[in-house]
């Protein structure tokens, strides 16, 4: 447990390091028809920018772990569009097939965003990422390489999910670890929407019972997560399991596909 709890504050030094990025979205999304596939590694840091923008739009999407190492997904990637290079998105309602990370970021915005233009925040990052970069170092390099126990290991037969948005350091401990085992699985964000969902969900900035923007995205959500808004929050299709909690969620991923 304290190994865990050092994890997570590491996980939330990585977060401030970033800006607070990856916190807040919008309450109603537009989800895309197909669902946009998302080929990356959790600690890359190009990566972490198109996460950031993901959850900004508050867009579910199914991502495929392709960690240093690993041979499901990395393969599929470099046949797929030529090369293997992180992050790499396939989105076909559109039929792109997109690398760099400020392309896919300009793809989000004019296809799912609001006014179909990037915000200046988003439309011109530095060449080399030292925040998402610094961010990746403060939290121990996870989420980087595989856990090659696991390196022959054929994936589940359908795929986890995982309600989560990115800044969320208890979500980003089971995300390195879904990452480092080569789990794919549908990302379900569920953005901070307004200040009165602002802090950890047993401490919010408002006090007294949750409740959430009507008509917006978590409360259409709730219900599927047993009524509570926390994360993470995982479901695996394949055992039954449904958990809150990182350190329980951690514990039973390493039981059930980390060796």
């Amino acid at each position: 447990m304290v190994n865990h709890q050092i994890k997570v504050l590491q996980a939330v030094v990585s977060a401030i390091a970033e800006g607070g990025r990856g916190v807040t979205g919008t309450a109603f999304p537009q989800q895309p028809v197909k669902a946009l596939k998302l080929y990356e590694f959790e600690g890359s840091p190009f990566c972490r920018r198109v996460r950031e923008v993901i959850t900004l739009l508050n867009l579910d999407v199914e991502i495929y772990p392709c960690p240093k190492g690993g041979l499901k997904y990395r393969s599929i990637v470099k046949e797929t569009g030529g090369k293997l290079q992180f992050p790499f998105l396939v989105d076909e309602n559109t039929s792109d097939y997109l690398y760099e990370s400020q392309e896919i970021i300009h793809h989000l915005f004019k296809h799912y965003g609001k006014t179909g233009k990037t915000p200046q925040k988003f439309s011109s990052y530095p060449k080399v990422p030292y925040a998402a970069f610094a961010g990746t170092i403060l939290n121990g390099a996870r989420g980087v390489w595989i856990n090659k126990k696991i390196i022959d290991r054929v994936a589940p037969e359908q795929k986890l999910e995982l309600w989560s948005f990115e800044a969320s350091p208890y979500s980003r401990v089971v995300r390195s670890l879904l990452c480092e085992l080569e789990l794919p699985y549908i990302l379900h964000n569920v953005a901070k929407e307004r200040w009165q969902d602002q802090g950890p969900a047993i401490l919010r900035l408002k006090p007294g019972k949750y409740v959430p923007l009507k008509g917006g995205k978590r409360e259409k959500i709730m219900p599927v997560m047993q009524g509570k808004m926390q994360v993470p929050y995982l479901v695996d299709p394949n055992t039954g399991v449904k958990m809150f909690e990182s350190a329980q969620i951690v514990k039973y991923l390493k039981k059930q596909y980390g060796r």
